[in-house]
């Protein structure tokens, strides 16, 4: 990993960027102020960052539009910070991939932790000392390592999950072989939107099987039980 990876943070609020800054700084990383869109673009094509940090709501225009602009040009990591009552279905990536989001006002520590799990996604991770047992859920040939939030196959490389996929699949393979209803898996994810519950779950379930099951439409680990919910099985002849 570089030494020093370059974040930009994409935000109208002076005293936001001051802070992010300050905290980037001290945490290792360059941080890059832009004040909206037109900044982040001035950075160059590629922009020569590793990360960018966006704001929802950015004055007189939506740091969700930015984010869709990155991500259909370049493979560019994208945290999105919100607000309360934003519409979280939308901020987790499903229209944006976004990568991961967070919500304002968030711990100082629990951004960088997810700026560096997300880097790390994109192979920008040092090396990472293997968790003992207790710290591994395995099933088949894969297995995820609780300690660094991590989906691992076979031969132990990582296989990049966003923090909603990570966080369902998590939770499915700690309550396996039962049923577990869709108000249980959106209660889990934290999430109030009730209107955009089937949809929500239905794109992190169908993008999950395409990175867990050798045959996603006939998929073996992660099942569908009708009008009930879904079942995961560790296990899996």
């Amino acid at each position: 990993m570089n030494a020093s990876p370059i974040v930009a943070i994409v935000d109208d609020d002076h005293e936001v960027r001051v802070t992010l800054c300050e905290l980037l700084e001290r945490s290792g990383f360059t941080p890059v102020a832009c004040e909206g869109s037109a900044d982040f673009l001035a950075l160059g094509d590629p922009p020569r960052v590793d990360l960018a940090i966006i704001d929802l709501r950015l004055r007189a225009e939506s740091g969700l539009d930015l984010a869709v602009q990155i991500r259909a040009r370049y493979e560019l990591p994208i945290v999105m910070l919100t607000g309360v009552g934003d519409e979280i279905d939308q901020i987790i990536g499903l229209e944006t991939g976004a990568d991961d989001y967070l919500m304002k006002p968030f711990n100082p520590r629990e951004l960088v932790a997810r700026i560096r799990s997300v880097l790390r996604r994109y192979g920008h991770g040092v090396n990472r000392k293997p968790s003992a047992p207790e710290h591994t859920i395995a099933f088949g040939a894969k297995r995820i390592d609780l300690k660094s939030r991590a989906l691992l196959d076979a031969a132990g490389d990582e296989i990049p999950l966003t923090n909603g996929e990570y966080r369902l699949l998590e939770y499915l393979a700690r309550n396996p072989e039962r049923v577990i209803s869709r108000p249980e898996l959106l209660s889990e994810l934290g999430s109030d939107m009730e209107r955009y519950v089937d949809r929500t779950i239905d794109v992190l379930i169908l993008r999950l099987r395409r990175k867990i099951e050798d045959t996603p439409s006939k998929p073996v680990h992660l099942q569908t039980r009708r009008a009930q919910g879904y079942y995961f099985q560790l296990n899996a002849d």
